[in-house]
């Protein structure tokens, strides 16, 4: 989409850098959010700058705009600039989440920090705060997108207690938002990602050898998902799709998507279960 504007929050590194990047390639503007601004902010690396750069090699063009996801008035900012230069939004993904770095060890969650809930505050709340000041731009016209990144989690345990919350709550919210978007042409769908190779999953595997053996032989990068994204943009029955959360890879297979080396990743359905289905809200 050769004038399409897209906003991919918490894009420095991690899912949102490569779905930013797929939306780039894709022909997007892309605005690039999150607080990394240099490398050693992160102990993982990655910049809004660098990912911004990555979108603007790919095809589109990136732009790199600092914004703390737990700060209401950044957030608004970020779209009073979208609106001031663009006057249109197509495309907003939501997927900044606050990752605690104890997340994935052993233990119940009383063994661990409090401050793992962390995730809903910048994750779930501040989803739906970006979907608010969004919203008005999506729906100025009839083919505005709302993504969430979402995972398994939702339906299956996962990392704990406040892990699975995040994620069960982002696709009602998305379930819910879709009902409200409907009537102005607009839509709203969840993904559930697969095991993603990021260099947060790099640094897991190193520290925890053979944990993760079965998960990294369906791996998928997070290019895959925003190409997947970018599929639901261009289908013209998009619409059927909003208020449903879907797994990435089944989508992806019905569009004839491919991750960036030519495979096709797998569905992890059988082992995760099922996306729960909200039809009696979102049908007329």
């Amino acid at each position: 989409m050769k004038d399409g504007v897209a906003v991919v929050t918490g894009a420095s590194r991690g899912a949102g850098q490569g779905i930013a990047r797929a939306l780039g390639a894709a022909g997007y503007t892309v605005y690039v959010t999150g607080r990394s601004q240099t490398p050693d902010a992160s102990r993982l690396g990655g910049t809004i700058h660098e990912t911004a750069a990555e979108v603007t090699a790919a095809g589109g063009r990136g732009i790199a705009f600092p914004c703390d996801h737990a700060d209401d008035s950044s957030v608004r900012a970020l779209f009073a600039a979208v609106e001031r230069d663009h006057g249109r939004l197509d495309i907003l993904v939501n997927n900044a989440v606050t990752l605690h770095d104890e997340l994935i060890r052993p233990g119940p969650f009383w063994s661990k920090p409090a401050d793992m809930v962390d995730i809903i505050t910048v994750g779930l709340r501040s989803s739906y705060i970006a979907a608010h000041a969004a919203a008005p731009l999506l729906v100025a016209k009839p083919g505005g997108l709302m993504i969430f990144t979402s995972a398994p989690g939702a339906a299956s345990y996962a990392h704990g207690p406040a892990y699975g919350a995040q994620k069960a709550g982002t696709d009602k919210m998305s379930a819910d938002m879709a009902v409200e978007l409907r009537p102005f042409g607009a839509a709203s769908v969840s993904i559930w990602m697969g095991f993603l190779k990021t260099a947060r999953t790099a640094a897991a595997v190193a520290e925890r050898p053979g944990q993760f053996d079965a998960l990294m032989a369906t791996a998928e990068t997070p290019d895959f998902t925003g190409r997947v994204i970018a599929a639901i943009h261009s289908d013209p029955a998009m619409m059927q799709l909003s208020g449903r959360t879907v797994i990435g890879a089944e989508q992806a297979m019905e569009y004839g998507v491919r991750d960036i080396d030519g495979s096709s990743p797998g569905s992890l359905r059988s082992i995760v279960g099922d996306p729960i289905l909200y039809d009696k809200i979102i049908l007329d």
